[in-house]
């Protein structure tokens, strides 16, 4: 089952804080194959793998996509998703 949503974790420079960042599925998938998820404004976008690894995407001109983004799965689930809990038992 591909989740929905995630949060990212992205931490500060000293390690002491993070900041969250949700993040929804989109129809795109990334340089590795995987399905890419942005913001609501598309500034942050990242390919997330099945393993939760996370790629931040650079979105425009001089960004540094941050490195060591944690993954955390949202727990709703997608309703159309074949491998969701209401698809039929084969």
């Amino acid at each position: 089952m591909i989740p929905v949503r995630y949060e990212l974790v992205f931490p500060d420079d000293t390690g002491s804080g993070q900041d969250v960042v949700l993040v929804e599925r989109t129809s795109a998938k990334g340089p590795g194959g995987h399905p890419v998820y942005a913001d609501p404004t598309g500034i942050i976008r990242a390919e997330i793998s099945d393993h939760d690894e996370v790629r931040v995407l650079a979105t425009g001109g001089h960004q540094a996509p941050h490195a060591h983004v944690v993954a955390r799965r949202v727990t709703d689930v997608d309703p159309h998703d074949p491998a969701g809990p209401s698809a039929p038992a084969a």
